[in-house]
């Protein structure tokens, strides 16, 4: 047995290796530049994970991907694996001591966010660690012509230059041969080893339905297909409601999207791990780092923005092998829905520096100060202050974060305040007459003693814990305070936490990142161009979206909306066929056969089929008669 197999049952417990993961990992252990493009659920940690264990040294991993870096860490360190993150929002102080910690305390993992490498001392920490591998996920960032370009990707090449005999390992699901040029090029990679799954799913049938009533034909294939299913919709909003829509249909139902607290995102998303709901209502924040292998039905209520995302949340369907559907809904006005949505929020460089002088000035950040500063953020209300189109500002934020000026983090963060308004009298008198919040009441008001005097921010948490209660109560019984006047209550909800990654330029830092902003906008029209294709396309579902990523379509799969189309004319035709022979003469099977240049099958599933619809009999001779 390998040592690689043994690291693999002994940390991770799997049996074996999925396809091509041994051999990545020979390659990474022969000191090879190694590229990786393995579709949604390949597997790819694995592929520096256990090299990583194997050599001395640390494996630098750099990944922009926030949710799945702390996942990843945590999971790691579950298996007695030290694994450390290093991410923007941390301090120079804790900074340095992470990066201490990774130098004298024997850790086998540093994550790095990407826009670290923007920083020149954290650089120059990291070329003094014993780095082992340098893994570069998500590495279509590296390439202007990836889905999600991230300039601070390039300073990859400066660590190249400095670890010239140390491996680099390329990592991506999506990325056509332009973009896996680039990354080539932009990293530095030196002849590297190519690894390369195939695109086709031979058990997905990729469907495009048009239809004027989604919410029915949504409940039509639910019904049809009982199993564990995907509903991914464009926005908040609808998750709530098509969920809620599900559910009067008699379906169980959960929802998942950025703006969720991270207890309900985790308890909704075990309910639909554990099957105790059908189906996952989302947005495209769900999905990172899941593999569920009995999902049997991915749906697409709008129109995905490109088809790299959609490949992958597509194909989080049927990874059990068994026939499973990604299905895209489609009716009359999308297209021109999706044309006016996606090129009316792209953001030009004066509205981006509208953007960003604005955001300087709602957290009141002077000229030349920021750096590092971390706020909780709520997008609405930022909108609503500037009289800003919420999503052309997001997108605005969105390139800001990619360009590393800021990050953006989907983190839900709920203040909650309150002061009394009566005296402590009225509040024993309000305890004798609602004994059902005496207990919640009495631990407000010993954990907060200055509660009468001033609006205090209380933790709902320890609130719940310590009068052995829930969250839940807990916001009842201060809803039910503050109706009856007795409190005066300020609840503050963000989505989101921005983190300042330079000091506030203004101009000069707009006109420093504007340049691929038309690149970027050029990209996107194209992007949606594609998606427009692949649903207009008179040919094979499954072969469009090959031939999108630079691989030779294969035959027709036999099994997407267009090729069951043709079959069914096909079978039509051949239908109308027999009972025109069968209008001239009365025949036998062989005689259809013959007579029709048809096989065998063919005549089986016609006769079959006119028997079945008593269009047709047989005599005492064997052959068959129209009715």
């Amino acid at each position: 047995m390998s040592e690689s197999l043994q690291i693999l049952q002994k940390y991770w417990k799997y049996p074996s290796f999925r396809e091509l993961q041994e051999d990545i990992i020979d390659s990474v252990l022969k000191g090879n530049d190694t590229f990786v493009l393995l579709p949604t659920s390949g597997g790819k940690s694995i592929c520096y994970q256990v090299p990583g264990m194997q050599m001395d040294g640390i494996c630098l991993v750099i990944s922009p991907l926030i949710a799945l870096i702390k996942d990843q860490v945590q999971n790691l360190q579950k298996r007695n694996i030290k694994a450390i993150a290093l991410l923007g929002g941390i301090s120079q102080n804790e900074t340095i001591d992470l990066l201490d910690n990774c130098q004298f305390g024997n850790y086998k993992f540093l994550y790095l966010s990407p826009e670290r490498l923007q920083q020149e001392w954290v650089v120059e920490r990291i070329k003094q660690l014993p780095i082992n591998l340098i893994a570069i996920d998500e590495a279509h960032c590296v390439s202007q012509w990836g889905h999600d370009f991230r300039p601070s990707y390039l300073k990859i090449k400066d660590l190249k230059a400095h670890f010239p005999k140390t491996p680099f390992l390329a990592l991506t699901a999506s990325a056509t041969k332009r973009v896996q040029e680039d990354i080539v090029q932009n990293v530095g990679l030196q002849t590297p080893a190519l690894f390369q799954k195939s695109f086709f799913r031979s058990n997905l049938a990729y469907h495009v339905i048009e239809t004027e009533d989604k919410l029915y034909k949504v409940r039509q294939i639910l019904s049809k297909n009982p199993q564990s299913s995907i509903v991914y919709v464009r926005n908040r909003k609808s998750c709530h409601e098509i969920t809620h829509q599900l559910e009067a249909f008699g379906f169980t139902a959960t929802y998942f999207h950025g703006g969720l607290p991270s207890k309900e995102k985790e308890h909704n998303m075990q309910l639909w791990l554990e099957n105790k709901v059908q189906v996952m209502v989302a947005t495209n924040a769900f999905g990172m780092g899941i593999d569920k292998p009995d999902v049997k039905t991915v749906i697409h209520i709008q129109l995905p923005e490109n088809l790299e995302n959609y490949y992958q949340e597509a194909g989080r369907a049927g990874r059990n092998n068994e026939k499973a559907f990604g299905i895209l809904l489609v009716s009359v006005g999308d297209i021109d829905m999706a044309k006016k949505q996606f090129l009316t929020s792209l953001s030009d460089k004066d509205f981006l520096k509208e953007v960003y002088i604005k955001l300087n000035n709602y957290f009141q950040i002077a000229y030349g100060e920021g750096f590092n500063e971390q706020f909780n953020f709520n997008l609405n209300q930022f909108c609503t202050q500037y009289n800003f189109p919420v999503l052309k500002t997001f997108n605005a934020l969105q390139y800001l974060d990619r360009q590393a000026i800021i990050t953006l983090q989907n983190e839900y963060s709920e203040k909650i305040s309150l002061q009394f308004t009566i005296p402590s009298k009225e509040v024993i008198r309000y305890m004798s007459l609602n004994p059902k919040s005496e207990e919640i009441i009495t631990t407000i008001l010993r954990t907060y003693p200055g509660v009468f005097e001033l609006d205090t921010l209380i933790n709902m948490n320890l609130i719940a814990k310590k009068s052995g209660t829930n969250e839940k109560e807990v916001l009842k019984t201060i809803t039910d305070l503050e109706k009856s006047n007795n409190i005066l209550l300020h609840i503050q909800n963000n989505d989101s936490r921005i983190t300042f990654n330079e000091v506030r330029e203004d101009a000069l830092t707009i006109n420093r990142i504007a340049k691929p902003l038309e690149k970027q906008n050029e990209l996107k029209v194209n992007q949606l161009k594609s998606v427009m294709n692949y649903i207009s396309a008179e040919q094979c579902k499954s072969n469009v979206l090959l031939a999108y990523f630079d691989e030779k379509p294969t035959t027709p799969c036999g099994i997407c909306s267009y090729c069951v189309s043709q079959k069914s004319t096909l079978d039509l035709n051949l239908i109308d066929k027999v009972m025109q022979l069968l209008k001239e003469k009365n025949a036998n099977s062989r005689e259809i056969q013959n007579s029709l240049d048809l096989t065998t099958e063919q005549v089986i599933f016609a006769v079959q089929t006119l028997l079945e619809k008593n269009k047709i009999a047989i005599n005492t001779y064997n052959q068959y008669y129209l009715l």
